[in-house]
């Protein structure tokens, strides 16, 4: 047998140690469904032209095919929750409104004044009506209009085609949706069997507990490309090997979505040596050597166990015994979906909600944002307002995300560095190439974006 011959068919190579399913077998409680859902894809293996991530005119194609004609998340339900609040949502140069209108009426325009063009708004808050505030010409918050100063010098305006141009607005999981392209399809076709994945996980029944968002010199694919595999784990956080699984992530795809999923407090396959339940779980916890133990693993029981009981027991002040339901994996690992273009929901009950998108209109600068959305009981608590980092500040100015802010500081390091190596890269090489299995989310993506960008 050759050594061609003795390699596995293409997309079927799998690093050693244990499968994701192998592992739910071991689980202390039944594992639902949704997470023995094993649906790889083979996307090829060609690479993916570095002017993707370089070239203002593919970021041109990138605006006039997916942005102004897809789905994008824009706010929270609950970040306007009365009739009267606003939020601004600018993408690619475009500013869109936001307007609670009625009580269970959420309204979307483009924010500008349709006299000189003024922008409407400028913050997000509370208003009575939409007054543009250089002449004055006003709108009612349903879009229609209210006033026209000097009404006597505009008589070819006639008033009821003087409505603010409205783009499509809809709700998925609490989260506000809008899409400027008025014959787009669904929002519930476009998100698909996701709905299914997360009924055990409602998230609506979140609330923002943080919202953090900084801006980096790259291209937004740049940066969300990072948090969409956990190939780079071995590299950029070394001291989580002990208690990931990194190389034994499963990766599915499902239409217009994807996901990752990546075990815990399981050791990595490309560690020499069996770490100790302990060590396992110390490093799930990130524990410091200096650091006592946050939590000690019991004789006859295990990283993953220890770690699940204790997340279930904070769960139980607020699910009730509903949190007893739920299996060791649902606590413990991480499963980080990302619905096309730019929305980066967790699975299960970790908090974390990605999005992904260029800052302003730049294709060399990006905004990453990190919310979460946490269970409550009783009275919705209130929705947490953006917490803006700059290019040069640190994650740690953002106390809020906790331990999650010093592995960001290690992704942070890298990104402009590859921002820098790709403009290098186009000169020799011209391409970047992708792994078949492990990068399966990012091949993904810009699968979907081929298909989008040809049409």
């Amino acid at each position: 047998m050759t050594l061609i011959e003795s390699r596995p068919a293409r997309g079927s190579a799998r690093s050693p140690g244990p499968s994701y399913q192998q592992l739910l077998d071991t689980d202390t409680r039944p594992v639902p469904p949704v997470l023995r859902f094993d649906q790889p894809e083979y996307l090829g293996d060609h690479d993916l032209e570095v002017a993707r991530y370089t070239s203002r005119e593919f970021h041109e194609l990138e605006i006039e095919k997916m942005w102004k004609k897809t789905w994008q998340m824009a706010c929270r339900e609950e970040d306007i929750p009365e009739v009267g609040d606003t939020i601004v949502y600018d993408i690619v140069g475009i500013s869109i409104l936001l307007v609670r209108s009625a009580t269970s009426t959420i309204q979307a325009f483009y924010n500008a004044c349709l006299h000189r063009g003024r922008q409407l708004r400028e913050f997000d808050g509370f208003t009575a009506e939409l007054r543009c505030p250089f002449h004055g010409y006003c709108w009612n918050l349903d879009g229609s209009l209210k006033h026209i100063p000097c009404e006597w010098d505009f008589p070819h305006v006639e008033p009821e085609k003087f409505a603010l141009p409205e783009v499509l607005v809809d709700t998925w999981g609490g989260f506000v949706f809008i899409n400027m392209d008025l014959a787009a399809e669904p929002l519930a076709d476009f998100v698909g069997d996701l709905t299914d994945h997360f009924d055990r996980w409602p998230l609506e029944k979140r609330f923002k507990e943080a919202h953090v968002a900084r801006i980096y010199p790259t291209n937004w694919k740049v940066v969300q490309e990072a948090f969409m595999e956990a190939f780079h784990v071995v590299a950029t956080h070394p001291q989580l090997l002990n208690g990931i699984g990194d190389a034994n992530t499963q990766y599915d795809t499902f239409g217009n979505f994807s996901r990752a999923i990546t075990p815990n407090g399981t050791p990595s396959p490309h560690l020499s040596y069996e770490p100790t339940e302990q060590q396992m779980l110390d490093a799930m916890l990130d524990r410091r050597l200096d650091d006592p133990p946050f939590m000690t693993v019991a004789d006859g029981s295990t990283a993953r166990a220890t770690s699940a009981a204790a997340t279930r027991g904070v769960l139980r002040n607020v699910l009730g015994d509903e949190a007893e339901k739920l299996c060791d994996a649902e606590l413990v690992d991480s499963f980080y979906y990302t619905l096309f273009p730019n929305f980066h929901p967790w699975g299960a009950y970790n908090r974390i909600v990605y999005r992904f998108r260029p800052y302003g209109d730049r294709h060399d600068m990006a905004i990453m944002e990190c919310m979460f959305m946490s269970p409550y009981s009783g009275e919705k608590p209130p929705s947490a307002k953006i917490h803006w980092l700059g290019v040069d500040d640190d994650w740690m100015n953002a106390p809020e995300l906790g331990l999650l802010a010093r592995v960001f500081n290690q992704d942070t390091f890298n990104l402009p560095k590859v921002q820098a190596g790709l403009k290098t890269l186009a000169m020799s090489k011209g391409t970047v190439t992708m792994a078949v299995y492990q990068e399966t989310k990012i091949r993904h993506f810009h699968k979907i974006l081929d298909d989008r960008l040809s049409r």
